[in-house]
């Protein structure tokens, strides 16, 4: 909370304006205040005019006010420390600061003044070769974005997601790049969102891969299912996927339908498509929570039916024992009159007896699928 304090101390109009109040922000005082700053340039007319490695976003602020242009500031998760100095430098207000430095945040879309804050969550398809119990299907990071007039930032958590690749993707469209901030914040956004494709398409492959080993029959016709944990981790990745794609819906909605000022009209046109793609995975996780659920009840029928075929099997052999056991309980019985207890043939007798009735029952019951 005293963070917060100082930051609101930190973005007074007054030093918000005054270029001199950015003296504070000494780098070369501090070295960790810019630690986490993993990549700083100036943009102008589309292309990258500031491409040392050693500039600082107060430097680079300099630039952009003395001859235009926008800066584009990444940084990889920062501490406190290391994100209070660019805060005070871009006026950033501390609720979002607060949400940018600790992470784990819902999707979503906030504007601050003549700041508007952005969270998106990236998702990675975790590789392996065979789905288990204990499988990490997908594992999941944070983009949080500060798009101003003339400033973007990026704030990264999460081991996967770097965006060097996409900002050397941008760079060459100048035309697209040319647009501002916005065009920094339509390409993350469609960025993200063709991550969700791809994990989509991949979890797409483990559901099936269960759902056919859930349906495959044995050599007598009867499946015994698979592990009900397998199915469970599934969907335990999928909440987590639906977390993540769910809440950005409303945002994307509001960034391709609601005019604003920090977007550009010819960007807003852009937001559509990422908006209409966002639908379609939603569309995708909610169909794979229904089909997983479906998955579940009917591996636990099948198991119920191998549970039962068992049972019957038992209960057939069961019926067949207890012919020898009744006659041979009864013969046992010491008793001196009986009938053909001494009779030459008495003892065949039994036994043909015996091995006839169990024949008959064997067959009726393996007639009727039992055995």
């Amino acid at each position: 909370m005293s963070m917060i304090r100082d930051l609101r101390d930190a973005v007074r109009p007054s030093q918000r304006k005054d270029s001199t109040s950015y003296s504070s922000y000494d780098t070369t005082r501090d070295p960790s205040a810019v630690s986490a700053v993993v990549d700083c340039a100036v943009y102008r007319d589309g292309r990258r005019v500031a491409c040392d490695d050693t500039l600082t976003p107060h430097e680079a602020m300099l630039q952009v006010r003395r001859d235009g242009g926008f800066a584009w500031i990444g940084l990889h998760e920062p501490t406190e420390a290391e994100f209070a100095g660019i805060a005070a430098e871009f006026g950033l207000h501390p609720l979002a600061v607060e949400d940018a430095v600790h992470a784990h945040q819902r999707p979503k879309l906030e504007r601050y003044d003549d700041t508007l804050f952005t969270v998106f969550k990236t998702i990675h398809y975790v590789e392996h070769a065979e789905l288990t119990a204990t499988s990490e299907v997908v594992e999941t990071g944070e983009v949080m974005c500060f798009t101003g007039r003339d400033f973007f930032i990026t704030v990264r958590h999460g081991g996967h997601g770097s965006l060097r690749a996409l900002r050397r993707r941008l760079q060459d469209e100048p035309e697209l790049l040319a647009k501002g901030p916005s065009s920094v914040l339509h390409t993350i956004a469609d960025h993200v969102v063709d991550g969700y494709l791809a994990v989509a398409d991949a979890m797409q492959v483990d559901i099936d891969d269960v759902e056919n080993e859930v349906f495959a029959a044995t050599g007598k016709g009867v499946s015994r299912g698979v592990d009900a944990g397998r199915i469970y981790q599934l969907k335990r990745e999928v909440l987590e996927f639906k977390r993540a794609v769910s809440p950005l819906l409303r945002p994307m909605q509001l960034l391709s339908e609601r005019p604003m000022r920090l977007v550009d009209p010819d960007i807003q046109k852009y937001f559509r498509d990422v908006a209409d793609h966002l639908a379609r995975v939603q569309e995708q996780v909610l169909g794979f929570d229904e089909l997983l659920n479906s998955i579940l009840q009917a591996n636990l029928a099948q198991a119920a039916v191998a549970q039962n075929e068992d049972m019957r099997k038992i209960t057939s052999w069961a019926a067949i024992i207890a012919v020898p056991t009744a006659v041979c309980g009864v013969y046992g019985m010491n008793f001196d009159h009986m009938p053909e207890l001494h009779w030459r043939f008495g003892y065949p007798m039994v036994l043909g007896l015996i091995g006839t009735v169990c024949y008959t029952i064997h067959r009726t019951l393996k007639r009727n699928g039992w055995l």
